[in-house]
């Protein structure tokens, strides 16, 4: 379905992604982990073309993604749907506003301007909120949210464009362990029901082997592993991280009861 070859992202005479290939053949749920600075995240904007790669090609059901321009390149961002760590909703639009911003693409400009919105479109948006938990919420200004429930605001912008695939940026990394268990399950849910492919860049080990299908570990740019979670044993993780025999799973973990523990063991 997905099939990445020799992709690479140059910034000046440093390269951000190194000659990147792996192939995704069917829908699944895959993680890509690393430390900050792999390449993770320009890896993910230049598959929905928010950056263009400097060599290489990104193929998806036969198309080149590479080459597309224009209404075309604008087409593939609306089936391919970005998820990001600071959400980027607007924060003093109404919840639903914010979710009915995902059928921008196919919307005139008109329509744009004065923010109308079929009356199917509104209802779709709700019926995502209600599966995501969050319907009642919809009538509120998206700041009067928390952290975890705007990021599923966010989850439920991605959906209203009926994507085939669902990139996701670091969708964890700015909240707390019990946030961070929802969103994933969320987007675990997406993709089991769905069938929806999501790809999601993550920085912990435990929630790439227990929501993930595959994973795969980036290092200065490359990948260093690719395998299934159970590949990825703490030794495999050192490697991907550059890290030394100190290496902690428990110091990144988003484990309610692991984070317990970790900080047990330090006060004690």
């Amino acid at each position: 379905m997905l099939r990445i070859e020799q992709l690479t992202k140059r910034f000046g005479a440093n390269a951000a992604v190194d000659n990147v290939s792996f192939t995704i053949d069917k829908t699944a749920m895959i993680g890509v982990i690393g430390a900050s600075g792999a390449g993770k995240s320009t890896l993910l904007r230049m598959i929905n073309r928010l950056a263009d790669a400097s060599e290489g090609t990104i193929a998806f059901q036969g198309r080149d993604v590479t080459r597309l321009t224009g209404s075309a390149r604008r087409k593939w961002q609306s089936e391919c749907a970005m998820i990001f760590q600071q959400f980027n909703l607007v924060p003093r639009m109404d919840v639903v506003s914010n979710v009915l911003h995902g059928t921008l693409n196919r919307r005139s400009t008109f329509s744009t301007l004065f923010n109308l919105y079929p009356t199917e479109d509104i209802h779709t948006a709700i019926e995502i909120l209600d599966r995501l938990g969050i319907a009642d919420h919809a009538p509120k200004r998206a700041e009067a949210l928390s952290g975890g429930q705007q990021q599923r605001v966010a989850i439920a912008r991605a959906l209203m464009q009926d994507p085939q695939i669902i990139l996701a940026d670091e969708p964890i990394a700015s909240l707390d362990p019990m946030n961070a268990q929802i969103v994933m399950d969320a987007l675990r849910r997406i993709h089991e029901e769905d069938g929806r492919m999501v790809i999601a860049n993550l920085h912990t080990l435990d929630t790439a082997r227990r929501y993930c299908d595959r994973v795969i570990g980036m290092r200065m740019g490359r990948v260093v592993f690719d395998g299934t979670p159970d590949q990825l044993t703490t030794g495999v993780a050192r490697d991907i991280y550059g890290a030394g025999a100190e290496f902690s799973e428990a110091a990144t973990s988003t484990d309610i009861n692991a984070l317990a523990e970790a900080r047990h063991a330090v006060t004690a």
